[in-house]
Order: C-alpha cells, then sequence, then structure tokens
C-alpha cells in the first residue's frame, strides 16, 4: 500500500512540474488556464496532456494557473493559448501586454469559454482578435462537425466529417475580414434550441463556423470553439486538431500562400 500511495505521489509531482525549456526546443508556448465557474474540472486532465504533446513535440511550454505572466516579458514566448481564458481576465497593463506580443509578430490560440467576452465592448481589440462575438449555446449534443479548409494544420488529422460532443456556440458576423473557417457543425445534426428554460437559441443556420484563423495586428490567431468536455483532452483527434493550431500560431508554418501572413493588420 506504501508502494502504491508513492508511486501516486511521484506521479503527481510529475504530472503537476512544468515542462521545461530546453535549446533544442522549436518555440516555446505560454498555457494560460484561469479556472472559472463553468470550466475549472477539464485542467486536471487538460495539463498532462498539453505537457505530454509538448514533449512528443518539441516545443517548450510554461502553465499558468494565473494571468501573472502579463506582468512580465511575453518576449520568450512564440504562442500563448488563452485555454478556457476569456480576455476579461486581463486588467489594465496586462491587456497592453497581450496587444503589444501581438503586434511583435506572437501568435494567439484562443479555446472555448476564451471566446465569451464580457461586458461585450470593453475591449474592441481583443473582441476583433477572437474576430466572432459569442451570443449563446445550447446544451451539450452530438453534432456532425466538417472540415472547411482541409489545408490548414487543425485540420489535418481529422475526418471530412466529424463526430464530435460540445457546446455549440453561436456567434454574431464577423467582427474583421479575413477570416477563414476551419470547421463547421451541420446544425441539421442536433438541436439549436435545446437549451435551459427561459433562454433561447435559435441556432446560425448553414453558415456555422466552430473554428477559425486570421492574421491579426502582425500576428496570428487560432480560434476554437470546441473543447468543453474534460473528456475532450484525452481524445486524440481534439488534441490533433489544438496542436495543430498551436504550431501554426507559434510558427506560421503548415499553410500555403498568404494566410499565415503576419504584416495585415486588422
Amino acid at each position: 500500500m506504501k508502494t502504491l500511495l508513492a508511486s501516486f505521489v511521484l506521479w503527481w509531482l510529475l504530472a503537476a512540474a512544468p515542462v521545461p525549456a530546453s535549446a533544442d526546443d522549436q518555440f516555446k508556448v505560454l498555457v494560460v488556464a484561469v479556472p472559472n465557474r463553468y470550466h475549472h474540472d477539464y485542467t486536471v486532465v487538460a495539463k498532462p496532456r498539453l505537457e505530454q504533446m509538448a514533449r512528443q513535440h518539441g516545443f517548450g511550454l510554461d502553465w499558468a494557473w494565473n494571468t501573472a505572466p502579463f506582468d512580465a516579458d511575453l518576449s520568450g514566448f512564440d504562442a500563448i493559448v488563452l485555454l478556457n481564458t476569456p480576455g476579461d481576465e486581463l486588467r489594465g497593463a496586462q491587456r497592453a501586454a497581450l496587444e503589444g506580443f501581438v503586434r511583435a509578430g506572437g501568435g494567439v490560440v484562443a479555446v472555448h469559454r476564451a471566446l465569451i467576452f464580457n461586458p461585450p465592448g470593453d475591449w474592441p481589440w481583443f473582441e476583433r482578435m477572437i474576430g466572432r462575438a459569442f451570443r449563446i449555446h445550447p446544451m451539450v449534443q452530438t453534432a456532425l462537425v466538417r472540415v472547411e479548409d482541409a489545408s490548414f494544420p487543425a485540420a489535418f488529422a481529422l475526418p471530412s466529417r466529424w463526430i464530435w460532443s460540445d457546446e455549440w456556440y453561436e456567434f454574431g458576423p464577423p467582427l474583421v475580414d479575413g477570416l477563414r473557417t476551419v470547421l463547421s457543425v451541420d446544425e441539421r445534426s442536433y438541436d439549436p434550441g435545446r437549451i435551459w428554460p427561459g433562454q433561447v437559441a435559435r441556432g446560425m443556420g448553414a453558415d456555422h463556423p466552430v473554428a477559425w484563423y486570421h492574421a491579426f495586428d502582425g500576428g496570428r490567431v487560432f480560434v476554437t470553439a470546441l473543447g468543453h468536455p474534460p473528456a475532450a483532452y484525452d481524445d486524440a483527434d481534439y488534441l490533433a486538431h489544438l496542436y495543430g493550431g498551436i504550431w501554426w500560431a507559434a510558427t506560421g508554418r503548415g499553410i500555403d500562400g498568404d494566410a499565415g501572413a503576419t504584416d495585415a493588420g486588422d
């Protein structure tokens, strides 16, 4: 029993320890995962999986449970992953730090809850960086996801038609030009109106994006609305989707043409 307990403690310590950066790392990523009311239990699964991803693919990864890194120098990172961490968690100079990071050519990956900003209009730059404004979502349901851009790294490992279960966020019209849809959801495959009493969701119709990317203000931004269920971070397809976006955001590689350019100002 003592041996089993000691093994568990050792595993926990290893899982909790950050992945150290080394001179051999191809790039370095900061993951910011601030727990909130509806998104906290995912971190238990996500942290060891993303650290395993970093070891597998040879990149450096720092993990933060709060926004303190935005009070320090961000120039050592190539990409920042806002993992269920919305922009309203950042205040004052922290917001200016993120803007400066992007304008210097840095990449941002916004995942699920990071797409919701409250109150709307309080930080227009962040909302334009995300590219679309969140409206509402129905209950978690299984649906058919379609690959709209198979040439983007976040879709490389996915089938053209993918069965996935999630919160199907609804959005307003694009806030900037140049958004390129990677994945969409087929609303015929789930019930957009299945929602809690007192709320109304109607869906978006035939054009319902759930992942996209764009060049923004000197940097690169990949956005995925997927990632609500904690079990998502145990799913190989979802992790491949996420890593494809991280790789592109950090390096600009993996796509042809000018879609990965970082000199566009939105």
